[in-house]
């Protein structure tokens, strides 16, 4: 396995297509003079403690006078994606996109028998003809690749031989872990649990405990065990997630913030697996326990938060009536275009949706890096979090 993560993508892209930024810290998103959130920095930038997620107020108390601060060119960042994503799809047929910057591929030699780590030379040096770069991570499963990738980056290369996966992990600190966020990380180094060794040291139980239904699975992965393999758009047949709630909801608006919390998260994994699906689906479970399901297609395939949100609130306002009782609902996008195509939702602002495409998507890699509510879109109050009320996602 390879994951392939792009350096510093977007302030990359931005020195690539300003040269007189070489060299000089580069801040994209936020402002100095506003309040905002950092979206990239450069590694000039870093040098000097600025980071993705960083409040703008604080980046520039930390940066010197030259330093270059731009709003960025979303869609400048997602045609260089593109072709990106084409040389790596012209290197194998197995590629699993994780989000704009960075994708894993199956490097498992084939007829010609090619090295995984000369794929990977090869994969660096294309990037690099392009003007930016990526580091890569080498392993014989994505979660160890992956980690593999962050090493030595820029520009990293870093192989993990087979048999060597538990001890390239176990020093590694437990944030280091896909899907282990700053909150965990500290809950954990609270409860002494400081590196991937400690969490391969524990027992399911313990694990299930601690970490919940994914623990036991979160020690797999930091003992080097990860049998996923690499998925293509064309393994999934629908994206969806329901929610049951502890109580029957009856009011409108908090049923219609549920809906929409189901259809952020929907949006989000369809951007994370690079798909685009036609038809959005509502299931509706009642007091009674009698379901209902409806669906709408779409002219084109979408992966925005506010297509699917739009579509998804509209079916349950034709399936619902506000004071019946409601014990869950769910949210799901099927029938995949094969090129994805994304409609445009104002009155042909093509410009526009692209911006607010690449904001998502943004937004995802920020939340995904720096946890869940590094970034929040404003919401309206409504259900309460209650801990009994249960989400789960599905995939066929």
């Amino acid at each position: 396995m390879l994951h392939v993560d792009m350096d510093a993508f977007f302030a990359s892209v931005e020195q690539l297509d300003h040269p007189e930024w070489r060299g000089r810290p580069v801040v994209v998103g936020g402002s100095p003079d506003k309040r905002g959130v950092i979206a990239a920095a450069s590694y000039e930038a870093r040098a000097y403690g600025v980071r993705s997620a960083m409040s703008a107020a604080r980046a520039a108390s930390l940066l010197p006078p030259d330093a270059v601060w731009t709003r960025g060119d979303f869609a400048r960042y997602g045609e260089v994606s593109r072709a990106v994503f084409d040389i790596l799809r012209s290197v194998s047929p197995d590629v699993q996109p994780a989000s704009i910057d960075e994708a894993y591929l199956d490097a498992t030699p084939g007829e010609n028998g090619e090295h995984p780590v000369a794929v990977a030379r090869r994969i660096m040096a294309a990037v690099a003809a392009m003007g930016v770069t990526c580091s890569v991570g080498v392993a014989t499963s994505k979660t160890v690749a992956k980690i593999a990738s962050d090493r030595d980056k820029p520009r990293g290369l870093t192989v993990v031989l087979p048999g060597e996966e538990a001890a390239f992990l176990a020093p590694l600190p437990a944030g280091a872990m896909p899907g282990i966020g700053p909150q965990t990380a500290s809950r954990l180094h609270a409860l002494g649990i400081r590196t991937l060794g400690d969490i391969a040291a524990l027992d399911d139980e313990t694990a299930r405990h601690i970490l919940g239904s994914h623990g036991p699975g979160l020690i797999s992965r930091a003992r080097g065990v990860d049998p996923r393999p690499v998925r293509d758009r064309g393994d999934v047949k629908s994206v969806s997630n329901e929610r049951t709630f502890s109580r029957d909801i009856r009011e409108k608006h908090a049923l219609d913030e549920a809906v929409s919390s189901l259809a952020e998260q929907v949006a989000v994994r369809l951007r994370r697996k690079g798909l685009c699906g036609r038809t959005v689906h509502l299931k509706i479970r009642f007091a009674d326990f009698t379901t209902r399901t409806a669906q709408e297609t779409l002219p084109s395939g979408v992966d925005s938060t506010a297509a699917v949100t739009a579509a998804a609130l509209g079916l349950l306002r034709a399936q619902w009536t506000p004071g019946v009782g409601v014990r869950l609902v769910g949210v799901g996008v099927s029938g995949f275009d094969r090129v994805a195509e994304q409609l445009v939702l104002t009155g042909g602002d093509a410009e526009g949706d692209e911006r607010r495409r690449a904001l998502e998507r943004t937004v995802d890699d920020l939340r995904e890096r720096f946890g869940a509510e590094a970034v929040r879109f404003g919401t309206g109050g409504g259900v309460s979090e209650d801990p009994r009320d249960r989400y789960g996602p599905g995939e066929g």
